[in-house]
């Protein structure tokens, strides 16, 4: 953000060893590329395919949609210390970023059109995870602390500035440092480098299971995260650059429908049937075990969003964080920031109901 979305996928994947704007274009919409068939070939990269808050975009390809719905999608995840995936994208080093929402907030006011196409959660998925003679039980206890969040500029950084910010605190009170996520992040919490750090399934689930820290804020379901930030915080979704989304609809649409189709599957299934259909690595590791990710996901599966659309509300929750921390000054043009009309089309196209308050309708 300044940086990454929240994460930085790279440290865990080596301990894991692994719309205003839509309304513009009748193009046909072949991507950047096509398969010999004639499929469009679209190239994802997604902030860390093996955290939970991320699944859905693996997941969709485990269950076969992308081929279904008829689009190639190429999926690879952004590397630590490398490009954050809403940079990769807005540089069209690939066509869409899987990322969180605040991103497009942030182009615009650099002034750059990206827009988010499908919305997967409405919560963070992140947790504060401290220790126990920290002393810390909401983020009015952050004075005088060292936090750590994933890379400073991350989703993380700003969650945790913006946290400390809603109980009157300025980011001179505490001290935030980097500390990745995985190995790294229960790392500086045993060696007392950290009195907490904001983290993510499959992390959390290993910092309780080591008895090295606790829960003190919630954000990882849509209900926490309105709760401790006042609304819905839109969270994973799909970015993609505003001039490619007019010019590649019907791709778009595809890639979409895939994955609304993907978030309906989500809602009616179990936490033990997203497992089985995950990579191995992705829920059998160094730091868990397939029923730690099966009970973390249980827990926190309430962030995701069943039919893609974006939860009312959301974009001015995530706005006034960005206002919050600094990071945005300006004015800005929320309904060009995202759409709801790919979703909407999709849950038609499937004859799904919606069932989220849906934000002001672009189109």
């Amino acid at each position: 953000m300044s940086g990454r979305p929240v994460a930085v996928a790279a440290s865990l994947l080596t301990v894991l060893a692994l719309g205003a704007v839509t309304a513009c274009s009748n193009n046909s919409g072949s991507s950047t590329a096509s398969s010999g068939s004639g499929t469009p070939t679209v190239k994802l990269m997604a902030g860390g395919l093996d955290k939970q808050i991320y699944l859905p975009y693996q997941l969709a390809q485990s269950l076969g949609f992308y081929k279904k719905y008829g689009v190639d999608v190429q999926l690879s995840t952004e590397q630590d210390g490398g490009v954050g995936a809403e940079e990769a994208m807005a540089s069209g080093q690939v066509d869409m970023a899987g990322a969180w929402y605040n991103h497009t907030i942030e182009f615009q006011a650099k002034g750059k059109a990206v827009e988010d196409v499908v919305q997967l959660s409405g919560a963070p998925g992140e947790r504060e995870m401290c220790t126990g003679k920290s002393g810390i039980h909401s983020a009015a206890d952050f004075k005088g602390k060292t936090l750590g969040v994933t890379d400073l500029g991350s989703g993380t950084d700003t969650l945790t500035q913006f946290l400390a910010a809603k109980k009157g605190l300025k980011t001179s009170d505490f001290h935030r440092i980097g500390v990745g996520a995985g190995s790294t992040a229960i790392a500086a919490l045993q060696n007392g480098k950290v009195a907490c750090v904001m983290t993510t399934q499959p992390t959390v689930a290993a910092i309780e299971k080591k008895g090295v820290g606790a829960s003190a804020v919630d954000l990882a379901t849509t209900q926490g995260a309105t709760a401790a930030m006042g609304g819905a915080f839109p969270a994973a979704s799909v970015l993609a650059r505003t001039d490619w989304v007019n010019s590649h609809k019907d791709t778009v649409q595809k890639v979409v429908d895939a994955l609304v189709a993907t978030m309906h599957w989500i809602n009616t299934h179990s936490a033990a049937d997203i497992a089985n259909k995950l990579p191995a690595s992705f829920v059998s590791n160094q730091l868990v075990t397939k029923a730690d990710y099966i009970k973390a996901l249980t827990e926190d599966k309430g962030q995701f969003l069943p039919d893609g659309i974006m939860p009312a509300g959301g974009p001015k929750t995530s706005l006034a964080t960005e206002k919050l921390v600094g990071n945005v000054k300006g004015s800005v043009d929320l309904s060009k920031t995202f759409t709801n009309d790919f979703a909407v089309q999709a849950n038609k196209t499937e004859g799904f109901k919606t069932t989220t308050a849906p934000a002001g309708a672009n189109g």
